[in-house]
């Protein structure tokens, strides 16, 4: 089988390859970073807001703070199952820390939040309290030990609609308005199908640690046929809502290379660590050219005229 393949690593050698600093950069993931950019940046569409400090402190509080306690509380509980995975332990994946620095780290998410609460406090007044409560509330039932819902599918893929946080944030931040509920529902469905491709490249470690995902619940072809879905999906409420046919076209292509992936090219195969690699790093590309065309064209901000409701 797959998982037999895989060799646990040593615990030392890996976990003490950072400290400090670059430990905390890999455990808010900058692989993911270009993803969040793009949500933060999505309301403000094509205004000028470069010159706003508030823009500049709201886009460093997605990209490392908010990253550093979302996955650091994941890292602090999924500690022994990072021992299996084999991309864990770098920049572009996350990080893999040793024992002091996990139980470090509970106290130092907690000291990076306390001066961007006060200042958002300062800018918006208690109703960043609430964002903040259903922040916690999100990255608690996901995390919880025995009962977080990453180890209870469905619910390890509904909750990361809880990412639209960051839409709120932004808008809020930079006094824009809300985004149309057409495209918080895109957001919600795309950070759903990024997750359930996180959880294809860790089936194998997931199985091994005895974790219960959407992945390996249905299993690797059918998760990428639910990725395929998901893509489908967005692609309609794009054209549909937003007229903006570069976007949904480049939806339709991940959703047709999923269904090739699942039917004829790795199928039930895992991906290796390079593959992996080269996946993600496609992954920022096509994230850093979103940011650029929704920068340009801002058609999700808005509907199209005679369509939605």
């Amino acid at each position: 089988m797959a998982e037999a393949t895989l060799a646990v690593p040593k615990e030392e050698k890996p976990r003490e390859r950072v400290s400090g600093l670059a430990f905390l950069i890999q455990v808010s993931r900058p692989g993911l970073w270009s993803t969040t950019a793009m949500f933060y940046l999505m309301p403000l569409a094509h205004e000028n807001f470069f010159h706003s400090a508030t823009l500049w402190l709201g886009l460093f509080f997605v990209l490392f703070p908010l990253g550093l306690l979302l996955y650091g509380a994941n890292d602090i509980v999924d500690a022994e199952t990072d021992l299996l995975n084999p991309r864990k332990g770098t920049f572009l994946f996350g990080s893999r820390g040793a024992r002091e620095q996990l139980a470090s780290l509970k106290w130092q998410l907690a000291a990076v939040q306390l001066p961007f609460v006060v200042a958002f406090y300062v800018l918006f007044g208690p109703r960043i309290l609430w964002w903040y409560s259903v922040l916690l509330l999100a990255v608690g039932l996901y995390n919880v030990p025995r009962f977080g819902w990453k180890g209870r599918p469905p619910f390890d893929v509904l909750i990361q609609a809880s990412y639209l946080l960051v839409f709120v944030l932004s808008s809020w931040l930079n006094k824009v308005p809300q985004l149309p509920w057409q495209t918080f529902l895109f957001g919600a469905l795309f950070a759903m199908h990024s997750h359930v491709f996180g959880e294809v490249m860790d089936i194998e470690p997931d199985r091994m640690s005895g974790r219960q995902t959407t992945a390996t619940l249905i299993g690797r072809v059918p998760a990428k046929l639910l990725i395929a879905g998901f893509l489908c999906i967005e692609a309609g409420l794009v054209t549909f809502y937003f007229h903006d046919l570069m976007i949904a076209g480049f939806l339709a292509i991940g959703m047709i290379w999923f269904v090739l992936d699942a039917a004829a090219l790795w199928k039930n195969r895992p991906y290796s660590t390079a593959e992996m690699r080269l996946f993600l790093w496609g992954w920022n590309i096509a994230a850093l050219l979103g940011i650029f065309w929704n920068w340009k064209q801002s058609t999700l901000t808005h509907i199209s005229i005679g369509h939605g409701f």
